[in-house]
């Protein structure tokens, strides 16, 4: 598991046009996870998760309220009452 080989390979990906396009596309997990090793990076879902942790450790109290706000209409939608 490494965080830094993530933070590697999204910085190759910004620097190259079709791998940023190939991102930009919707993924499901184990295809980002394929493509990332398909590129020479050893990356994890552990490693994702991680990410995922750290981006929602530097956001504000509001903003975390909002990102939740959202995540709950998208569950309100698919569960049909």
């Amino acid at each position: 598991m490494s965080l830094e080989q993530l933070d590697a390979f999204l910085a190759e990906a910004r620097s190259q046009e079709s791998l940023a396009a190939r991102l930009n596309q919707p993924l499901e997990l184990v295809e980002f996870l394929e493509l990332a090793r398909s590129c020479g990076y050893g990356v994890e879902e552990a490693d994702v998760l991680a990410a995922q942790e750290r981006q929602d450790a530097q956001l504000s109290d509001v903003e975390l309220q909002h990102r939740a706000g959202i995540e709950a209409r998208k569950l309100r939608h698919f569960i049909q009452a």
